[in-house]
């Protein structure tokens, strides 16, 4: 692996990766649930970053399926599971009503606890990059006309599926956002900027089916299944990801 200071450029499987790192086309549904922060914060260990509340007690998980289509990392599937975080000490507003507004204005950030994918050069770069929790999976997309549906399998066995309501007609306008992670016990942030058509949010719309292994057995721990708080389908995605920087 090498990195220039001024314009870090990565070698993965002897292919260099520079940055931006540029997604053109995916398409991509999540489901957001209400869950205890108090759970939410045991699988959430990086030093600075703290789960944020926007109820008493009360915590936000999310579950990504992103079906990557043209992507200078290729062209594969992931799926994600993730906190809605702020750094640790940051000013937060009148309580709980200060985190709903960060989270509309997308000044609420991401802590990805898991990020399977079913290719092993996103795999090595995402985590040799970025610190990203990614291991290889079988990951499968079935698409009707009103809904997708991705499987994940953990080690072999089935770990969880999502169907998620497909649809939207608006436009997403690019927006930056911050997820976090740890790189040999340090705490980064990492920016990147996302946009969408055919953008659709809806009140619940998703569908959670838990199997077993240790994805599925902390979705439990959160009190998963359960009704999705809210699902947004992204039609066709694009963004780029800049680099790591510590916190």
């Amino acid at each position: 692996m090498s990195a220039s200071a001024t314009a870090p450029r990565f070698e993965i499987q002897g292919r260099e990766v520079t940055f931006p790192v540029v997604v053109r086309r995916a398409t991509s549904g999540a489901a957001t649930f209400l869950v205890s922060a108090a759970a939410a914060r045991r699988l959430v260990p990086v030093p600075g970053i703290e789960v944020a509340e926007v109820l008493p007690g009360r915590a936000l998980c999310s579950i990504a399926a992103i079906d990557y289509r043209d992507n200078d990392l290729g062209d594969y599937n992931e799926v994600s599971v993730a906190f809605f975080v702020r750094p640790r000490g940051e000013a937060r507003g009148i309580p709980y009503l200060g985190a709903a507004l960060d989270l509309a204005r997308n000044r609420l950030g991401t802590y990805i606890r898991h990020l399977p994918v079913d290719q092993s050069f996103t795999c090595e770069a995402g985590c040799a990059i970025w610190g990203f929790p990614k291991t290889v999976q079988r990951i499968d997309f079935e698409y009707g006309a009103q809904r997708a549906t991705c499987t994940l399998f953990q080690g072999g066995q089935h770990a969880l599926t999502l169907s998620l309501a497909r649809g939207g007609g608006r436009a997403l306008p690019d927006a930056r956002m911050t997820t976090y992670t740890s790189i040999q016990g340090i705490p980064h942030r990492t920016a990147f900027t996302s946009g969408a058509e055919g953008f659709g949010i809806r009140l619940g719309g998703a569908e959670l089916t838990l199997g077993s292994g240790p994805i599925a057995d902390e979705l439990r721990s959160l009190g998963l299944p359960k009704r999705a708080l809210m699902t947004a389908w992204m039609e066709s995605m694009h963004g780029h990801f800049e680099p790591a920087e510590k916190l």
